[in-house]
């Protein structure tokens, strides 16, 4: 359940603040504000369901994530494939969420 939750928090984030974004760059209405401003709540609301002993750890391990999230919203959404760059750091930070995730806890 936890990989969901991270998409899908990862998509309201960015969804999110790609209203924002689309307001202040692309010239957009400011109602784009509203359904941005609310997709920011959801994006909150679905990262405190993370089961996760303490939210520092659920916030960290969410990054890696986000990350790999954005990068598929610049080639979907933006319509810009991912350089190589792009990937290998996608790759190396999705394998950093997993062992601070996934990592074995002795306390």
């Amino acid at each position: 359940m936890t990989p969901v939750l991270y998409l899908l928090a990862a998509l309201a984030e960015i969804a999110g603040c790609f209203s924002f974004w689309a307001w202040w760059r692309l010239d957009r209405s400011v109602l784009w504000l509203v359904p941005g401003m609310l997709s920011l709540a959801a994006f909150a609301w679905l990262l405190s369901l993370v089961d996760a002993d303490y939210a520092g750890r659920a916030y960290a391990a969410y990054g890696g994530v986000y990350i790999v999230t954005s990068l598929l919203w610049l080639w979907v959404v933006e319509q810009r494939a991912p350089d190589r760059w792009d990937l290998l750091g996608a790759t190396v930070c999705l394998l950093g969420a997993g062992i601070i995730l996934l990592g074995p806890r002795t306390a």
